[in-house]
């Protein structure tokens, strides 16, 4: 089999830059580990920066969207049982769109599907060849029988642990990493949302989210322990520990019921460096990784296939190396920002027991400076709804 972009990883990232690269005229083939059910069936995040609803309209994959996604155009942060708004609108005149990944994933399956794109899922033993040849192939095995994709480029969208990156020689990458002493406990949970905009509230007890995936479907996430398993945590234990961290206005509100899914997901920031080797250009979770408190990893990934589609665009129809030589610079310098806004926010909510009541008082003092300054206010919702996607670059 022959290709022009061999994709590896069929999540969102994969899926949206094959429908990009497939609208321009080239032809692309995804690979897939899992089965289409087992990817929707992941729960991920849910805020998307006005740049990506964009994207996804460009895409041709929005329709949905608008109809049932939630514009917001504020949160609100808590600390000390009190809770302000940050209001992106009157500050910054932006606005976010709250629309579940998964939801973005099953929209880019039906556009693929709507134009006889190629994805292929239970690939094994994915295999990355001659990347710094002008020749390069990939190899894999689906039920039982080996197969070879001949193509100009890859693209590794396969996440932190997928083949793509690991294919690249350990001389070559720097890894930075930071591992964050606690996980996410999450929620999903058939109830009515807590409120109409998402609540980070900062406790000494821990870190708390309430976000909503529609009118009657909600997602909440406790900050715990990395030695805490699901088991640990019925769900009458969970809405207990959620009030006590909320202020009052927002404990009076919580609507409380059976979870319909419960999970626990460590924190670690990651950036890998340089995102290309030869012909095969990483992005999304292959490359980096964030702590998900600033709601920026899927943002981050459709960034990442944004530059990426229109380099490969440039090279494959244009046959310009302008784009593809400067997509890893080009791509770093954002993911830095983001990554310096996430472990900031996340340094700000969250608890970190080794700090001490004086670390805790840090924190408050830093809230309270965001509630009575507007340039505070201004910078936290800049960074929050997403630089513009040519920031810096002039």
């Amino acid at each position: 089999m022959r290709t022009q972009v061999c994709i590896i990883g069929g999540g969102p990232s994969g899926l949206l830059l094959s429908q990009l690269l497939h609208r321009a005229g080239i032809d692309t083939v995804v690979l897939e580990r899992q089965s289409q059910d087992y990817v929707l069936a992941r729960v991920r995040a849910g805020v998307l920066e006005w740049g990506t609803v964009e994207m996804l309209n460009e895409a041709g994959v929005g329709a949905r969207m608008e109809k049932e996604g939630f514009v917001h155009t504020g949160t609100y942060l808590a600390a000390r049982n009190k809770g302000f708004r940050i209001d992106f609108d009157q500050l910054i005149g932006k606005k976010v769109m709250v629309y579940g990944q998964t939801e973005v994933t099953r929209d880019l399956y039906a556009a693929r599907a709507s134009m006889d794109g190629v994805v292929i899922h239970g690939t094994e033993g994915v295999a990355l060849h001659a990347l710094d040849t002008d020749a390069p192939f990939v190899t894999f095995t689906k039920d039982g029988t080996e197969h070879r994709i001949d193509c100009d480029y890859v693209a590794g969208c396969d996440g932190f642990h997928g083949p793509s990156r690991k294919a690249i020689p350990a001389n070559v990458l720097k890894e930075y990493e930071r591992v964050y002493p606690f996980g996410w406990l999450g929620v999903l949970s058939h109830t009515p949302p807590v409120s109409h905009e998402l609540i980070y509230a900062n406790h000494e007890r821990g870190f708390a989210l309430c976000s909503q995936r529609s009118t009657t479907r909600s997602r909440y996430y406790l900050q715990v322990p990395l030695t805490d398993k699901v088991e640990q945590w019925s769900d009458d234990a969970f809405w207990q520990e959620l009030r006590l961290r909320l202020d009052p206005e927002a404990r009076e509100h919580l609507v409380t019921g059976p979870s319909i899914e419960k999970s626990i997901a460590p924190l670690r920031s990651f950036v890998t460096e340089p995102m290309r080797f030869g012909t095969l250009f990483l992005a999304g979770d292959a490359a980096h990784i964030v702590p998900p408190t600033g709601a920026k990893g899927l943002n981050l990934a459709a960034t990442d296939v944004k530059y990426l589609s229109d380099a490969l665009i440039e090279a494959c129809l244009e046959k310009s190396h302008a784009g593809i030589d400067h997509y890893s610079t080009r791509c770093l310098a954002r993911i830095w920002r983001a990554e310096r806004f996430s472990w900031w926010f996340t340094s700000l909510m969250h608890h970190f027991p080794e700090q001490g009541e004086m670390g805790q008082r840090f924190q408050e003092a830093e809230l309270n400076y965001l509630i009575h300054s507007e340039a505070g206010s201004r910078t936290m919702a800049e960074n929050y709804v997403g630089l513009p996607l040519h920031f810096g670059e002039k």
